[in-house]
C-alpha cells in the first residue's frame, strides 16, 4: 500500500467501497455532493433529469456514472433501479421551489411541489429501500438516507406557502423512517438556508429580474452570518452523515443556515 493509500485509509469520513445515488445530482448541492462523495472514495450514481449534464459531471470527477432519472415517474425510477445492483447511500436532493402566499398558490402549483418535493422522495426511497436494507442484512453497516430538506421545513417564511409545506413533509418523513427502521437504516435530513446555487439564481431571475441584486442582498442579510451558503458546505455534511463516524446518528436534522434558525 502506498503512502497516499495509507493516508486515505486513515482519513476521517471515508466511504471507500460504498455506492451512492444522488438525485438532482448534476447541479448545485447535488453536484457538490457527488464530487464530495467521490473524493471520499465512494462510487456515485449521478441521477438527474438532465442526462447530458450528469454525463459531463461524471466524466470530470471519475468513479461515477450518469443516470437519467425523473423522480416523479415510477417508470423512470424502475428503469434506473434496473441498472443498480448495490446501494449503500441515497441522497434525496432533487426539488423545486415556488413563491407565493396561500392565496397566490394555485392548486396546480401546490400539486406540482407536492409531486416533486414530497411524492418523489417517497417513490425513490421506497424503490431503493430493498437495496439499502440489503446492506445491513449482508453484515455491513446500516444503509443511509440523507434527505435535503430546508429551513423552510422548520420555520415559516413569507411567500413560501407551498415550499414550506413540502419541506416540512420531508422533515416528517425523515423522522418516521428513522423510527421504522432503527437498526437497519439511518435516515437524517439536512436543512440548508439559502445556498448559492442555480436553484437560487433561477428564482432571482424568474421573480426578481429587475431587482436581483437588491433581493440577493436581502437573502444574505436574513442569515446572521451575512452571506449565502455554499453547496460544498452542505455536501460536507452529507459525507459525514454517510460515514462510519456518524453511525449513532439517525432521525436527526442538521441546520446549515448561517444562524438563521438560531436568531
Amino acid at each position: 500500500m502506498s503512502r497516499t493509500q495509507v493516508a486515505q485509509s486513515t482519513q476521517a469520513f471515508r466511504l471507500d467501497g460504498r455506492h451512492a445515488l444522488v438525485t438532482g445530482g448534476a447541479s448545485g448541492i447535488g453536484e457538490a455532493t457527488a464530487k464530495e462523495l467521490v473524493h471520499a472514495g465512494a462510487f456515485v450514481w449521478i441521477a438527474d433529469i438532465n442526462l447530458y449534464s450528469a454525463q459531463e459531471l461524471a466524466k470530470s470527477i471519475g468513479s461515477s456514472q450518469a443516470l437519467h432519472l425523473d423522480v416523479t415517474s415510477p417508470e423512470s425510477i424502475h428503469s434506473a433501479l434496473s441498472h443498480i445492483g448495490h446501494l449503500d447511500i441515497l441522497v434525496n436532493n432533487a426539488g423545486i421551489g415556488h413563491v407565493g402566499s396561500i392565496q397566490q398558490t394555485e392548486p396546480e402549483d401546490f400539486d406540482r411541489l407536492l409531486n416533486v418535493n414530497v411524492r418523489a422522495v417517497y417513490l425513490v426511497t421506497r424503490a431503493f429501500l430493498p437495496l439499502l436494507l440489503a446492506t445491513s442484512a449482508a453484515g455491513g453497516l446500516a444503509g443511509t438516507v440523507v434527505n435535503i430538506a430546508s429551513v423552510a421545513g422548520l420555520v415559516g417564511i413569507k411567500q413560501r406557502f407551498a415550499y414550506c409545506t413540502t419541506k416540512g413533509a420531508v422533515v416528517a418523513m425523515t423522522r418516521q423512517l428513522a423510527v421504522e427502521y432503527p437498526k437497519t437504516l439511518r435516515v437524517n435530513a439536512i436543512c440548508p438556508g439559502t445556498v448559492e446555487t442555480p436553484f437560487v439564481e433561477g428564482y432571482l431571475e424568474k421573480f426578481h429580474h429587475n431587482n436581483k441584486e437588491e433581493v440577493r442582498a436581502e437573502l444574505r442579510a436574513r442569515q446572521p452570518i451575512g452571506r449565502l451558503g455554499r453547496p460544498e458546505e452542505v455536501a460536507s455534511m452529507v459525507r459525514y452523515l454517510a460515514s462510519d463516524e456518524a453511525a449513532f446518528i439517525t432521525g436527526s436534522l442538521f441546520n446549515i443556515d448561517g444562524g438563521w434558525t438560531a436568531a
